[in-house]
Parts: C-alpha cells; sequence; structure tokens
C-alpha cells in the first residue's frame, strides 16, 4: 500500500489525490489543510456571485469522500505546526500543493498608506476567510481605483457595484454584506499599465460588467485607440478579440444608468499613492504607450484619479514553506515533472502541484494536467517509495503530537452550522467568517 500526503486541499491538491486513486488501486491519500474547511480558492477565491464556478465544489466533494481519500483539516505544515521533516516520515510520498499565498506589491511611494489594500485582502473579508482580520474597507469611501486588469480586478470592481439585493443570496458572510449595502462607492475606476489587448480578464468576466444593474460602464476611447492591435484585431488570439469586441461596444455607447460609474481605463502606470494625512485620497499615474516590443514606456506626462479605496490586484506570489527549497525569483519549488529538485537533484518522495509548482498562471482548469503530470511521476517513483516503512495510520501519529485535525464529518458540521446561520438571516447558506465559529462547529461532528 503507498501512502501519500496532499498538502492543500485546493483545485490542484485535489486533482493531484483524484489522479493518484484512479491511476492506482493501492494508494491511500490524506489531504491535509490548514484550514478546517477543504476546497482551497474555490470556497475562500472565487467570487460569492459566481454560482456556476462555485459549483465545482460538487466536483472537488466527490474526490474527497472517495474510500481511499481521507480529508484532515487543520494541520498545519511548517515550524508552527507539523515539520516538514516529520510529515515524509509519515508518508511514502508528500505532494505539496500551498499556491501562491501572498501578493505582488508594486513598489511606489504611499502604498501602505490607510485605504490601499490588495485585492486578496478584500476577496479575503467578502469570502470569509478566517485569517481575514481587516474591515472597513469602504467605510468613508466615495470613489475607488482597482489597479489590475485580470479576472480579480473584474471581481472586486463588481462586487463594488453589486446592491445588497444581489448580494443577499449568495453565502457572503453577513458583516461583509451590511458593509457593501452601506458603502457609498458610487465611482469604481478599474486602470491597467497596458493596452486592452493585453488585458488578462476574461471575455465572460468582462461582459458581466455590463449587466450590473444600475451600472454604467465607460472606456475611453482614445486609450483603446493607443493599442496598435483595438484598429485591427484580426491577428489577435481569440480571447482577446473578443474582449477588444465588448470594449469597442463601451466606447461608443456606455451601458447601464448612473448609480454607480465603473470606468476602464489603460495606458496609466501608477507612480505614487496621493496622501491625506495618513490615508490614501487618489493614485497619481504615468501615461505610457506602447514601446513596439510588446510593452509600454513611460511618456512622461501625469493624471491624478481620486480615491478613498484602493485595491491592488497587480497577481500573486509563492511563499517558502520551511523545509523544502524555493526559487525566490520566480516564487516556485524548483521541480523536475512535479519531483522536487534539492540543489538540482531529485528529492524522493517530494512533489509539487499547483502554484507553487508553476507559478500564479491559469485557472482552474489548468491544475488538472498540471496535477496529472505530478501524480503520474509520483506512480512511475512508486515501487521505490514503498519500499521505505512508515506508520500504518498517519493519523494516529499526528493525534499523539497533540495534532486534532477536523475530519470530514467535521466539516460536514461546518456546513449543516453555516446552512442553520443562513437560514436564521433569512437568507441561504451564509458562510462562518472566523477560526472560533468553524472549530465550535467542527466540533458538533453528530448529526
Amino acid at each position: 500500500m503507498l501512502r501519500v500526503a496532499v498538502v492543500g486541499s485546493g483545485p490542484s491538491g485535489v486533482y493531484s489525490a483524484q489522479t493518484l486513486v484512479q491511476q492506482d488501486p493501492a494508494v491511500h491519500v490524506d489531504v491535509l489543510d490548514r484550514l478546517p474547511c477543504p476546497y482551497g480558492l474555490v470556497r475562500y477565491g472565487v467570487a460569492p456571485d459566481h454560482e456556476k464556478i462555485k459549483s465545482l465544489q460538487n466536483n472537488l466533494r466527490t474526490v474527497l469522500e472517495h474510500e481511499r481519500v481521507r480529508f484532515l483539516g487543520g494541520v498545519e505544515v511548517g515550524p508552527a505546526g507539523l515539520p516538514v521533516e516529520r510529515l515524509r516520515e509519515l508518508y511514502h510520498a508528500v505532494v505539496y500543493c500551498v499556491g501562491a499565498a501572498t501578493d505582488r506589491h508594486l513598489g511606489i511611494p504611499g502604498e501602505e498608506l490607510r485605504g490601499s489594500w490588495s485585492a486578496t485582502e478584500f476577496v479575503s473579508w467578502y469570502s470569509a476567510h478566517p485569517d481575514s482580520l481587516a474591515d472597513g474597507f469602504v467605510l468613508g469611501a466615495r470613489a475607488a481605483v482597482v489597479i489590475g486588469v485580470g479576472n480579480v480586478a473584474v471581481d472586486v470592481t463588481r462586487m463594488l457595484a453589486r446592491g445588497a439585493s444581489e448580494l443577499s443570496p449568495t453565502d457572503m458572510p453577513q458583516a461583509a454584506l451590511s458593509a457593501l449595502a452601506a458603502s457609498k462607492v458610487s465611482q469604481v475606476h478599474m486602470v491597467g499599465r497596458r493596452g486592452p489587448s493585453q488585458a488578462r480578464f476574461t471575455t465572460k468576466e468582462l461582459r458581466e460588467l455590463g449587466t450590473l444593474p444600475g451600472t454604467r460602464v465607460s472606456v475611453n476611447p482614445a486609450e483603446l485607440e493607443l493599442d496598435p492591435a483595438y484598429g485591427d484585431p484580426s491577428g489577435l488570439p481569440a480571447p482577446q478579440r473578443r474582449n477588444v469586441e465588448v470594449l469597442r461596444g463601451w466606447a461608443s455607447t456606455p451601458s447601464g444608468d448612473d448609480r454607480h460609474s465603473v470606468r476602464l481605463r489603460f495606458f496609466l502606470r501608477p507612480v505614487e499613492f496621493l496622501a491625506d494625512g495618513d490615508r490614501v485620497c487618489g493614485v497619481r499615474f504615468e501615461r505610457t504607450e506602447p514601446d513596439g516590443r510588446g510593452g509600454v514606456t513611460g511618456t512622461g506626462r501625469y493624471e491624478e484619479i481620486e480615491a478613498q479605496l484602493v485595491l491592488r490586484s497587480v497577481g500573486y506570489r509563492g511563499v517558502p514553506l520551511d523545509g523544502l527549497p524555493f526559487d525566490a525569483e520566480h516564487g516556485t519549488v524548483p521541480h523536475l515533472a512535479g519531483r522536487v529538485l534539492r540543489d538540482g537533484v531529485v528529492a524522493p518522495g517530494e512533489y509539487v502541484a499547483g502554484w507553487i509548482k508553476r507559478g500564479p498562471t491559469g485557472v482552474i482548469g489548468t491544475n488538472r494536467p498540471c496535477a496529472k503530470e505530478t501524480a503520474t511521476s509520483l506512480l512511475e517513483d512508486a515501487p521505490v517509495l514503498v519500499r521505505r516503512e512508515v506508520p500504518e495510520d498517519p493519523l494516529a501519529a499526528l493525534r499523539a503530537a497533540g495534532i486534532a485535525p477536523v475530519e470530514w464529518t467535521g466539516w460536514e458540521a461546518i456546513e449543516r452550522a453555516e446552512a442553520e446561520l443562513g437560514a436564521s438571516l433569512g437568507r441561504g447558506v451564509v458562510k462562518l467568517p472566523d477560526w472560533e465559529s468553524l472549530l465550535a462547529a467542527a466540533r458538533r461532528c453528530a448529526p
């Protein structure tokens, strides 16, 4: 019997477990997660109004309920919990699917002012991530700037423009719903340093902005025309060509009314966050222009946009996991087809999948082939890995070390508690927002 630990229960971790149990009838997989809840960014990163994408949890659930897969939540791997070295002693192999846990920074003056947040902090708040300590995002804000033109930037822009009646049916935590319902933010500027043909959002996400009730979406035609591919988009890949077509329509006929205003801006590079005391009051941008090589260059012309709230959505970055090698330049663990490399040499029994393997690229589905490659490498190595003796049941060893994992019945108890909370508020399922309430619910394992 091959015993494998998968660290991380997001898509890459669950897809790794799925491939392992599908391809080898003798493998048993424990999926460990620091949180008491499974599904990773599907639970804590997908916008609450994207029910179709969130329904992917049902597919992940099927894997985690497989007879040879076991979910063990509330298990932190690292110095504060279970050391990597001890984890390796408990299993024949370990697959690290720990994602990219931090945000990239702009590195410009004023970035740390009050009212300046990473988009991830904002997403964690309205998604009820138990590590989210921030609040008051929209308090006192009339205008917001979202820096970035990817899908996360579109998500947070949409959340700022949505009304309470549209968000109430979602699983958004009550405190975030109440704050957004009371928000005075009426203008949102989503700003990219390059052109529309290089934006990273998908057309489906982009189009959603034009369907928001009471929201006027507009684009500056002059900024679009700076993009060489805008005039003749025929040479662009189909997704970018469709994006340009949507933006072209908004440039000629802005959509919706003006209860909320969403403006998409291009060829503007942030150079400074402006301050009113210790709080952000705007962003200074330099106008950019294409450099002829796929990038942009500064023009020396500047523009200021007023904002009391700034959300920075400029990408994620992996962080080192104590006990594993780390490529600081790329924010990933060095690997060969998913096999961890230590000083250029394959480390037996150690593997990576997902963003910590390839960097924060792709969509949820991109994790499937990535995980399959890693699981295939692991199974190729299995004849050697199984020669090492490991405990018959690693769970007993975890408990002996004082670790009390949240098993699947604990997660089901959390689900029941969230359904009960929603019913008490006259809503559907409502997420529990903090560690205390999640762990208290998990202890109520009896139906």
